[in-house]
């Protein structure tokens, strides 16, 4: 998927996504729908759909977007960023380059990292039912409700 040019990633998102995943816009704080969302599942990647972590490591960290503690093994690829006139860590979908947000070491949980992601897991994804309505959280199997959530 990292081989895919700029006309696949416009047909294949909306205009939103193609921004924050392609260009590194950031989501506006506190308005995506999964920013308190703590059900049991998976966040995945709106580019090509590849699990980036799950809910057991999801906490509220009071910032306005959805802040995970750690990700899932070899999901992300971590890149310098140094916008906004300082030094930041980028965060990157391993499979389609897609761009995720930014991993502080600054988080509450015994893992001390904080993983902010943005837009691409805005929107629910593919339910035990076998819809698909976009990408965010998919429900575990086994699972019920309740979830890592807790801040």
């Amino acid at each position: 998927m990292k081989d895919k040019d700029n006309n696949y990633w416009k047909a294949k998102l909306d205009d939103q996504s193609y921004k924050v995943l392609r260009e590194a816009a950031t989501e506006i704080p506190f308005s995506g729908k999964y920013n308190l969302h703590f059900k049991n599942g998976n966040y995945r990647c709106k580019g090509c759909d590849a699990v980036l972590f799950e809910s057991d490591s999801k906490f509220d960290s009071g910032c306005g977007w959805p802040s995970f503690d750690r990700a899932k093994k070899g999901s992300i690829t971590y890149r310098e960023d140094r916008s906004l006139m300082r030094i930041r860590t980028e965060i990157l979908c391993s499979n389609c380059n897609g761009h995720i947000g930014h991993v502080f070491n600054d988080g509450p949980t015994e893992t001390g990292m904080r993983y902010l992601s943005l837009i691409h897991i805005s929107e629910p994804t593919r339910l035990l039912s076998g819809g698909y309505a976009g990408v965010g959280v998919e429900k575990k199997k086994g699972g019920g409700g309740g979830g890592g959530g807790g801040g």
